[in-house]
């Protein structure tokens, strides 16, 4: 024990526990301007605002504030933006970030996703509206003929040509449907008669 403390108060111990605390702030000083010269500590790169740029504008704009991207899905049609044109991104125009950081954008697709225009045939003009609404069809006008049943959707078109349930349209596009006024009509009351 007294060889301990007469060890811990002797000169090479004090030496070497000197140089120990020598070498560790050296090392630290050396660890902390590398970091800082490493990660741009205090350095900072405002984002630009890439609203409606082309993807080409996009890549040329992100390189020279010496960014990175990435281009994430796109998104559902957008009309109030170019196709192909940037929708969103992340982080936002303006914010501060690292240079080299990588900012994240959603592109505006071509057009409207096709939906599917549902089984509307032999469905109440009521019901067929509602059904075509959810999946993001609008009527835009009905049409009446000389058919029995009153509201009755008989057929559907769309810019004129007849349509089926099953086919595809974009997403929004106005259609017509066709329907009965309740009244029989001439001919098929002529045929009702005759036999």
């Amino acid at each position: 024990m007294r060889n301990l403390f007469n060890f811990l108060r002797s000169k090479s111990f004090l030496i070497q526990i000197g140089l120990a605390l020598v070498v560790s702030i050296v090392l630290i000083f050396v660890m902390l301007n590398w970091l800082n010269s490493t990660t741009n500590h205090g350095e900072f790169v405002e984002v630009p605002d890439f609203s409606k740029m082309s993807v080409m504008d996009m890549r040329k704009a992100v390189e020279e504030a010496d960014l990175r991207y990435e281009v994430l899905d796109s998104a559902n049609y957008n009309p109030d933006y170019p196709r192909f044109s940037i929708i969103e991104q992340n982080p936002q125009a303006g914010n501060k970030v690292k240079e080299n950081r990588k900012i994240y954008f959603t592109v505006n697709p071509s057009g409207y996703k096709k939906v599917t225009i549902p089984k509307i045939i032999q469905v109440t003009q009521r019901n067929a509206k509602s059904m075509l609404r959810a999946v993001g069809l609008d009527v835009q006008r009905v049409i009446y003929i000389d058919e029995l049943g009153k509201d009755m959707v008989y057929s559907i078109k769309y810019k004129g040509k007849v349509i089926h349930p099953g086919d595809k349209l974009p997403k929004t596009s106005k259609i017509e449907l066709i329907c009965g006024n309740g009244k029989i009509s001439d001919r098929a009351q002529i045929k009702a008669d005759s036999e």
